[in-house]
């Protein structure tokens, strides 16, 4: 099998609307979109250019779980096993009693755990470290301006282009080709 060549084209656009436009019209025709870059986040966009649902909100909850329980063990520890006191004639002798009074502390550290867990694992999975180079391929999007990557192989381009232009994109500009090695499979391999 001989080597594709890919190509890896930008799509600009100066508003969200014709922007999801041609996502819509770019995946119907079986066209993959690779990222699209957005000064703001657009409701729906990953869902139109098929990314998977993330993990986060599953990361969310388990931090918040970990506050909670953080919370309650440091509760428990200094109000009932350490130094109990009785605070508005509260019993004092077991947790369960004093459960109304530590709804506040609870949520709290529910809500601190979680959106500092949240901050970390964003700024970590998408690298947004001291140091980091930017990944974002056209700095005027991060203004005014709406990309669409795509990478596409070479019968796709022209294809790629028309649903570009008649979604009225601003520009079209061509950055690159690269050769790709065509993956065999255990058929392919014997013969």
């Amino acid at each position: 099998m001989r080597k594709t060549t890919k190509h890896i084209i930008h799509g600009v656009f100066g508003d969200e609307e014709p922007l999801m436009e041609a996502c819509k019209k770019l995946r119907a025709q079986g066209i993959r979109i690779k990222d699209v870059y957005s000064p703001m986040p657009i409701h729906g966009l990953d869902n139109l250019i098929g990314l998977p649902r993330t993990w986060m909100a599953i990361t969310a909850f388990i931090y918040g779980l970990t506050g909670l329980g953080l919370a309650t063990l440091m509760m428990w520890y200094m109000m009932i096993h350490d130094w109990p006191n009785d605070i508005g004639g509260k019993p004092n002798w077991a947790y369960f009693y004093n459960i109304p009074a530590f709804i506040p502390i609870s949520f709290e550290s529910t809500v601190f755990c979680a959106a500092h867990g949240m901050a970390l694992t964003y700024l970590l999975r998408c690298w947004l470290v001291p140091g980091a180079k930017a990944k974002n391929p056209d700095p005027r999007t991060t203004d005014d301006k709406f990309l669409i990557l795509l990478d596409i192989a070479d019968h796709q381009v022209a294809q790629a282009e028309a649903v570009l232009k008649a979604c009225h994109a601003e520009e079209i500009n061509h950055k690159g080709t690269y050769e790709v090695e065509p993956k065999y499979t255990l058929e392919e391999s014997y013969q």
